[in-house]
């Protein structure tokens, strides 16, 4: 061997590597401060999601602060107990692709039997179409949720479609037509624990694909340099030192009188200014004084006025009655009542009752039951707001 490379050789170098450059670049593709974005908007969204979660079970819902990575296939079937659910999420507004969120089986289980009103410790039965229903519509919600705490990150309006579940056993030579198609590369997946009272504590996932995640880095991006153009745009330079206004309409002269001549040792700024009587002479001239005259208010001023923040009462607590009628007895009828005793209302059965907040007449609603207490469901917000007197 005299060193010399043949052309076969040459071309064997210079094909093979372009022949792997692709995927490389797809796995490089995302840089630590784009992994970072994407790990903090996982982490805004998901605690919306766990704080929904925790309204439909009615029990502490914890997630610990996600952890990104790529992955493949391969990964998460030798890495994650086997069968699992799969539950796709596709954005329909605002962003263009999927995600699916991967739960383990008996998480699933014990998530519909405490929707299902149960203790969480029904979980003997096969998964079947009503828990993968069931965990649809918690998914549903949670997700909706986390899309509006994207939309606020990504400063536009972000929907989905209905999720949709499905058991997925982790076979490491799975067909390719059963997953999503981006799940058979790299993908990035984020990772973290989340903790359901004393009955869920494992580790559950989000795969997306590597396009998708960029895109949201840039949409956070973008936002986030509109913001900072806008407090720029803001920013006013220091106001310069106010002019002396003309003197008030009190201080000047009537017509075809002498003009009052500053007065000797005039008052520093804020101290009183020594009033001259009728009549009075300063320095040998006469002073004019005349009754201090005030513009008229007119509506057109108050437009100078911003309305007050609202934000600065939303804690004020108010007084919500729900009435289901009223009538009027004399006396003698009440002294009459006792236990048994009918009292007829003026409204009929099925009319909405009426919801009172500090005694104005604000809804319509309808009575339900919530477990073992009374609610109301609005039907109708009034729009001329009356006064209902007691």
């Amino acid at each position: 061997m005299d060193g010399t490379l043949s052309q076969e050789e040459i071309n064997a170098l210079l094909n093979d590597p372009g022949a792997d450059a692709p995927a490389a670049q797809e796995f490089d593709d995302l840089t630590s401060d784009e992994k970072d974005a994407i790990g903090e908007i996982a982490n805004i969204s998901m605690g919306t999601a766990a704080t929904t979660l925790f309204s439909l079970l009615n029990r502490k819902v914890e997630i610990s602060t996600p952890h990104v990575e790529y992955a493949g296939w391969d990964d998460i079937a030798s890495q994650y107990e086997r069968p699992c659910v799969f539950i796709k999420i596709a954005y329909t507004v605002g962003l263009d692709g999927s995600n699916v969120l991967v739960l383990r089986e008996n998480d699933v289980k014990i998530i519909t039997d405490l929707m299902m009103g149960g203790d969480g410790t029904n979980t003997e039965a096969e998964l079947g179409e009503l828990h993968l229903s069931a965990i649809s519509e918690a998914m549903n919600q949670m997700m909706g949720s986390s899309a509006t705490s994207m939309s606020s990150m990504l400063n536009k309006t972000i929907d989905i479609s209905p999720p949709t579940a499905e058991l997925v056993d982790l076979a490491e030579n799975v067909d390719e037509s059963e997953i999503d198609e981006f799940l058979t590369g790299k993908f990035v997946k984020i990772f973290f624990r989340m903790e359901i009272g004393d009955l869920v504590d494992s580790e559950i996932m989000q795969l997306y694909p590597i396009s998708f995640a960029k895109e949201m880095c840039v949409g956070v991006s973008a936002n986030m340099e509109k913001e900072s153009d806008n407090v720029q745009a803001d920013a006013v330079p220091p106001a310069a030192a106010p002019t002396p206004a003309a003197a008030p309409e009190m201080q000047q002269p009537m017509m075809g009188q002498p003009m009052a001549q500053p007065m000797m040792g005039q008052p520093m700024m804020g101290q009183p200014m020594a009033q001259p009587m009728m009549g009075q002479q300063i320095m040998g001239q006469p002073v004019n004084v005349q009754p201090a005259q005030f513009s008229a208010f007119s509506g057109a001023n108050l437009g100078a006025y911003q309305p007050e923040n609202i934000n600065l009462i939303m804690d004020v607590p108010l007084e919500v009655t729900v009435e289901l009628g009223r009538t009027s007895k004399s006396i003698s009828d009440i002294l009459d009542f006792g236990p048994g005793k009918i009292i007829e209302l003026d409204k009929l059965a099925g009319e909405p009752i009426d919801v009172l907040v500090n005694g104005k007449y604000v809804a319509k609603g309808e009575v339900v039951v919530i477990e073992e207490s009374f609610g109301v469901r609005i039907t109708e917000i009034v729009n001329s707001v009356k006064t209902v007197q007691p």
